[in-house]
């Protein structure tokens, strides 16, 4: 089983305007913060492609290498944020190099005026990734289908996956997840489909894909097959296999999950907005209920992105929840 410890800073300011009192944590589980800060003044910038477009191909190249010199920098601040905030992992927004796919405007690293520094700049959040145990992921939007029947909407999710595998192999992140779409009329056929796809990706992309379950279409029994023909994990978000059930329990998809892996397994934790008697449990609440967190993952080596509205502010409270809770004392402990 992997524990890691995490020792906290006094010197950060800690969310609110308090100072974290220094302290360290050993705990099994790793807490992932996904993509952006509620409070802590850490931000990213994009670009619109319309507003782009005003200016000749130098100007456009200049204003996305200015976006991206900033997103490099506050990259570095969110792992540093979570080396001192016992977060583990950070999820990286797939817009963080803007419009780098898009058909009019997209363009290659070398092309930026500041590539030489944007380069430098990811390195060095690589290594300190690596050398404080901060696990970096992506999950790009929804729009990438590869299960389409559709030729043109197939070539650009590949052309977008193969984007992310380049600034993955950069900073040195190992999972880029996707959900399995849509069932196009034939869920079957539909997944042959998906199989098919994945089996003909290019290795940088297969080697760090993962597909996750969803709340509508696909549940973990369903990619199962998949993941385990092609080799792929298989991300187990449990708000959604609650919101979509598919006859096995919450500890049966955990250890059929975890089997997937060859390397530290990923989940999604959430709970939902309206509780789980209200009209619609499918949208995340602000914070985590600590009940949603299954009792069977307690001894468990494995990463949890915490998709909460709160962000950061989310985590903080679900590590202190689950601390007064005794969750379990012997990982979640003062020392």
């Amino acid at each position: 089983m992997l524990t890691r410890t995490t020792t906290l800073s006094g010197a950060a300011e800690f969310l609110a305007g308090k100072k974290s009192h220094a302290r360290k944590l050993t705990y099994t589980p790793r807490l992932g913060l996904c993509c952006i800060f509620k409070e802590a003044p850490i931000a990213f910038r994009t670009r619109q492609a319309v507003h782009i477009k005003k200016f000749n191909r130098q100007r456009q190249m200049e204003l996305l290498s200015e976006s991206i010199m900033v997103n490099c920098r506050s990259l570095l601040e969110a792992v540093t944020f979570c080396s001192a905030h016992q977060i583990g992992s950070f999820r990286v927004n797939s817009r963080f190099f803007p419009l780098k796919t898009h058909p009019e405007v997209g363009y290659g690293l070398a092309e930026l005026p500041d590539h030489s520094e944007i380069l430098t700049l990811l390195d060095k959040v690589r290594r300190y990734a690596e050398t404080n145990d901060i696990r970096l992921t992506f999950h790009p939007d929804q729009f990438i289908l590869l299960s389409s029947p559709r030729i043109e909407v197939l070539h650009n999710s590949i052309e977008e996956l193969s984007y992310h595998a380049e600034l993955a192999e950069l900073i040195g992140a190992d999972v880029i997840m996707i959900h399995g779409g849509g069932a196009y009329g034939d869920k079957k056929s539909t997944l042959q489909r998906l199989s098919q796809t994945i089996a003909g990706l290019p290795a940088s992309i297969r080697s760090k894909l993962a597909l996750e379950n969803d709340d509508r279409v696909y549940t973990p029994q369903d990619l199962l097959p998949v993941c385990e023909k092609n080799g792929i994990p298989l991300v187990y978000d449990v708000h959604h296999h609650r919101c979509l059930a598919d006859g096995i329990t919450v500890k049966d998809a955990t250890d059929i999950a975890i089997e997937t892996w060859n390397r530290e397994p990923l989940f999604h934790l959430s709970s939902p907005k309206l509780g789980w008697n209200g009209s619609d449990p499918k949208p995340h609440s602000d914070m985590i209920d600590p009940g949603d967190f299954p009792e069977c993952w307690r001894d468990k080596a494995i990463t949890l992105e915490i998709e909460a509205k709160a962000k950061e502010i989310a985590i903080e409270k679900l590590i202190k929840d689950l601390r007064d809770m005794d969750f379990p004392a012997k990982r979640l402990q003062k020392q």
